[in-house]
């Protein structure tokens, strides 16, 4: 690795660079780290320039990027398109890069009812916002940030009442999943296989549910990348924002690119500058 100037909080230092022959494998959290936060989820849309940089960088990493989100595949396949290797559901889904899935087999009663007991919630919770995925339930209050020491109150009590779920804390959000995964472990069952076996893993997300992939990729010896300023942190570096992560990314491409072939025609340029 080498060293990147770019401007970072001073209780962490910036992140590097790859180093000439560097084999990284490069993991990405979505919201908060790739995206600005939005009020409603769905109402999300990844920059055409953004889009255009991720291409870049999963072909000069020879399809080792890897996107790791408390979205559902499919909605991540309906912001990004291609079908790259992907974690959904902090890892309660999971595509390799080979197109191999796996995915939590779906107790469609115990959804039922843990959608019906969430629903009945929003009735005494002013400000709070339901998102069903399918496999589980997420609780936001981004509207209402101040409602957010009730809403989890009220979630932990909805999941100790669940057998069988957990409580997964985020920015403005608690998420009531099935028990047993979270990022971290999908990204060691990523590292498994090709083409990230053997590469060196750096991890780039912004919320608790990032600090289990933190943990996993500097026990391979990789390096994980908090966005904005939460402590405590497993993260060893820190970019600001996702507009410093998209600036950080391109820098990355130039770094990668400049053990490329001369005619590769991958583009160049900063991506704030493409359409």
């Amino acid at each position: 690795m080498t060293a990147s100037d770019d401007t970072a909080p001073s209780d962490l230092p910036a992140p590097p660079l790859p180093a000439p022959g560097a084999r990284w494998a490069l993991f990405l959290d979505v919201d908060g780290t790739l995206l600005d936060f939005h009020d409603d989820p769905a109402a999300v849309a990844v920059p055409p320039a953004r889009l255009a940089l991720l291409h870049d960088l999963h072909a000069l990493l020879d399809g080792a990027l890897a996107l790791v989100s408390g979205r559902a595949l499919a909605d991540l396949d309906r912001l990004f398109g291609p079908p790259w290797a992907m974690a959904g559901l902090h890892g309660l889904q999971l595509r390799h890069a080979d197109g191999c899935r796996r995915e939590h087999r779906l107790d469609s009663s115990a959804h039922a009812q843990l959608k019906q007991r969430a629903e009945a919630l929003l009735g005494t919770l002013g400000g709070i916002d339901l998102e069903d995925k399918g496999i589980a339930i997420a609780l936001h209050c981004r509207r209402a940030p101040e409602r957010f020491e009730a809403m989890r109150a009220a979630a932990n009590a909805l999941a100790d009442a669940m057998p069988g779920y957990e409580l997964q804390a985020g920015n403005l959000v608690m998420e009531i999943k099935p028990a047993g995964m979270d990022k971290g472990r999908a990204v060691r069952e990523l590292l498994r296989r090709p083409p990230f076996a053997g590469r060196q893993p750096v991890y780039i997300g912004d919320d608790l549910t990032d600090e289990h992939a933190f943990d996993t990729v500097a026990r391979a010896g990789g390096c994980g990348i908090r966005v904005g300023y939460r402590r405590p942190t497993a993260a060893q570096f820190t970019l600001s924002s996702p507009a410093a992560v998209q600036h950080w990314l391109f820098r990355v491409q130039r770094a990668l690119m400049q053990g490329a072939s001369p005619h590769d025609t991958r583009a160049h340029g900063d991506p704030a500058e493409r359409s």
